[in-house]
């Protein structure tokens, strides 16, 4: 099938910021110039890339289609994968070895599965959210959520599955950080249903655990849960690593707090499962990549952008207003502070000059950036946003 290129040229400043080939300031001098300078590297762009997209369209990596079927991950399915684990990870020394900064220098392996990084090692949520996404691939552990976005940056892996949001825990901040620091784009979103059981040794009772490990998000998250039950709480890199330790120590009275998929994985019994104090417990994951995904609107989409403003009354709501006048509605609204320009020092008082927190805005919003809507609303917030970038603009996940 063919690919329809109209929605490219609708906005051609729009999407050459998608593309990463220049940010939307509002600075309008020698604008024209620059728009043709940058329409002819993107008509360079069009014409290699999207022939080279066509060609993937013919002949996809295997998998690269992201999935999130409910279907993939449930019966007879689930439970081969769960006896593929426990076969494979019966030694807990044939794990997949997290990457670190060290090992980024190192080739990826051939082969035609979509690899897909994540943060932390085998039976982590993060995991979990990368198999949803993409069923059939082959998952790359790292020990940082940095690692895992410079092994995309270098060709390690194909995508990157990253947590930015939990409806317990709120935002990880973290990885809103390294969204602005690397050039990789959003390509599409996942929704986990996250279920926190708790794990022991093989015959072992619920009442014979006295101590717990995870990861501190998690301990709180299962707060009303262990008080009940008296258990000590000791925290963890993250869930996966907890499980691992239970089973490297060995000892009765010690559990972990983690996946399903962490009990196949490292040999532990399920001794109870959505221990967590909120059923609708969900994290929401990005998926990340070098390349744009080229938007339509055969679906629902979301489009992921950050700006700065200037001190100004009323300017923030100015900058939102610009979506509600179109009728986009705004899922998401997150405040950084500026690592470069932390303070701004206004005269703000008879007594001298007030300093203040210099912000970077994050805005998800539900409409595809080839819309005409969205590219407006877009082209009247640049007229006075300092800076402005588009992260991505991908399909929504209706199924967490």
């Amino acid at each position: 099938m063919a690919l329809k290129c109209a929605p490219i040229l609708v906005c051609a400043k729009t999407y050459c910021s998608l593309l990463g080939v220049s940010d939307l300031r509002s600075n309008r001098s020698g604008f024209a110039s620059n728009l043709r300078y940058d329409l002819e590297r993107f008509r360079k762009w069009e014409c290699c890339c999207l022939g080279a997209l066509s060609q993937r369209a013919i002949t996809p990596v295997e998998d690269e289609k992201p999935s999130v079927s409910v279907a993939d991950t449930s019966g007879k399915t689930e439970g081969t994968r769960d006896h593929e684990s426990r076969e494979l990870y019966k030694d807990l020394n044939l794990l997949p070895k997290p990457l670190t900064a060290n090992d980024l220098a190192s080739s990826p392996s051939g082969g035609s599965k979509v690899r897909v990084a994540y943060q932390g090692i085998p039976g982590a949520y993060s995991e979990a959210a990368a198999l949803k996404a993409y069923p059939k691939c082959e998952t790359v552990p790292c020990d940082q959520f940095e690692a895992a976005f410079q092994a995309v940056e270098l060709w390690l892996v194909d995508k990157a599955v990253l947590p930015i949001e939990n409806s317990a825990g709120g935002s990880i901040h973290r990885n809103y950080d390294l969204l602005l620091r690397h050039r990789l784009h959003i390509v599409g979103e996942v929704k986990l249903q996250v279920n926190h059981c708790l794990l022991g040794l093989p015959s072992v009772k619920k009442e014979e655990i006295k101590r717990v490990f995870s990861h501190p998000q998690c301990l709180a998250q299962c707060e009303l849960t262990l008080s009940n039950l008296g258990i000590i709480r000791i925290s963890a890199d993250n869930t996966a690593v907890a499980a691992q330790m239970v089973a490297s120590i060995g000892l009765r009275d010690t559990g972990a707090i983690a996946s399903a998929r962490a009990a196949v994985i490292y040999a532990l019994d399920i001794l109870a499962e959505k221990i967590q104090d909120n059923d609708d417990n969900i994290t929401r994951f990005l998926i990340l990549a070098r390349e744009p995904i080229i938007p339509g609107t055969d679906r629902p989409y979301k489009t992921s952008i950050v700006f700065t403003l200037e001190e100004g009354p009323g300017l923030l709501f100015k900058a939102l207003a610009m979506f509600a006048l179109r009728d986009i509605n705004l899922t998401k609204i997150e405040s950084r502070p500026q690592k470069q320009h932390l303070l701004r020092v206004v005269d703000d008082s008879n007594e001298g000059r007030a300093k203040y927190f210099d912000y970077l805005f994050y805005i998800d919003f539900e409409a595809s950036i080839a819309e005409p809507r969205a590219q407006y609303a877009l082209e009247h917030l640049q007229e006075f946003a300092t800076f402005l970038r588009v992260l991505g603009s991908y399909p929504m996940d209706r199924n967490p």
